[in-house]
């Protein structure tokens, strides 16, 4: 009896072990099965998406050097992504608010002149419109980024430092609230994500996986420069809320606000004043006249454009040191008719002066 029970219990244990390599074996194949499964439906997605996806050619003139007036052309590089039958683009606003010249470049190869129709400086968001339509153009679907949860997987489709159409894939890391992460970000909602980010992604679009669009590419936050598992992009509902649900709303001015001792520093005449460094061509603020900066300085080891202007009131509204009066002052040339007046009141050179300039849109 011993015997056979020592045979029974080995006999058992035989089967015992086959079963559970069994079960091994079947639960690789199935991982097996879900992973190349998942990877068919991002490449299917992928191949379905990415013609939407535009590279984002700029030019401007920047000052150079110590010398007044000395410029050289400076050329950017960034993504976008097509939205409409008429040929609107959402990108980043760092990649076109101030540029002088923007040409877009689809999958085909086909390049587009594009201007700026409206630009959120404290959103980091811009929406163009091309010239022309290409042929063939693939619209992206808008996605409703109010229902992504922290957790999901997303991926990007843009051209980090130039290598166009790159995909890279990570999960939604955070949602973030205006001025949680970056200061200066009034304006927007952000996604974090982990999905790698790097110079030239700026402005390229973040997909869920059915394809839909869910966020815009802002930017990273690194110690080396490079690319650290924090990336952020502004969500598909604050682009609509600011640049499709809005008048246009596009300055052309990238300035640095002065406040505090820098204010007194250049014995402006209220608390704080928004230095103009540079001025695009073309734009409601060449069209006013105003000046950009010719010299280049060094405060805190950071360069500074003087000598331009610094722009004091817009529509009456005075700039404040926290920036809260943008609000207003976006909301009452958003009500300006064609016909009507924008008026800036600069200080320039010492005194102070008011441009005008009849609202064209």
């Amino acid at each position: 009896m011993k015997v056979h029970g020592r045979r029974d219990s080995l006999v058992q244990s035989s089967v015992i072990g086959r079963t559970s390599l069994l079960w091994a074996l079947m639960i690789c194949v199935l991982v097996g099965m879900v992973t190349e499964g998942h990877a068919d439906v991002l490449t299917e997605v992928f191949k379905r998406v990415h013609p939407a996806v535009v590279v984002i050619q700029t030019e401007q003139h920047a000052s150079v050097g110590e010398q007044m007036g000395t410029s050289m052309p400076m050329k950017g590089i960034g993504s976008g992504v097509l939205i409409s039958n008429d040929g609107k683009v959402l990108t980043a606003s760092h990649v076109v608010h101030s540029a002088d010249r923007i040409v877009v470049k689809f999958k085909n190869g086909e390049e587009v002149p594009a201007h700026v129709v409206s630009s959120e400086r404290f959103a980091d968001l811009a929406l163009l419109k091309l010239e022309h339509m290409p042929k063939e153009a693939v619209i992206a679907k808008l996605g409703d980024s109010d229902q992504v949860e922290v957790g999901e997987q997303i991926f990007i489709v843009g051209a980090p430092v130039g290598m166009t159409y790159t995909l890279t894939v990570g999960h939604i890391s955070a949602r973030r609230v205006p001025q949680d992460v970056t200061i200066g970000f009034s304006q927007a909602e952000m996604f974090q994500t982990d999905a790698a980010i790097n110079v030239g992604n700026s402005g390229g679009p973040m997909f869920n996986m059915a394809g839909s669009v869910i966020g815009i590419v802002s930017h990273i936050i690194s110690k080396s420069g490079g690319f650290e598992g924090l990336g952020f992009a502004i969500t598909m509902e604050s682009a609509r809320r600011l640049l499709l649900d809005q008048p246009p709303f596009w300055t052309g001015i990238e300035g640095v606000l002065l406040t505090g001792p820098l204010a007194r520093a250049f014995n402006l005449p209220q608390s704080a004043g928004l230095l103009v460094q540079r001025v695009a061509n073309d734009s409601p603020a060449a069209r006013l006249g105003l000046r950009a900066g010719t010299i280049v300085i060094s405060i805190d080891e950071k360069p500074l454009l003087i000598g331009g202007d610094i722009v004091l009131q817009v529509q009456g509204v005075p700039l404040i040191e926290d920036l809260s009066s943008y609000t207003l002052i976006r909301e009452r040339v958003g009500k300006l008719q064609v016909g009507e007046i924008m008026t800036v009141q600069i200080f320039r050179e010492g005194d102070i002066h008011e441009l005008r300039l009849p609202v064209t849109r």
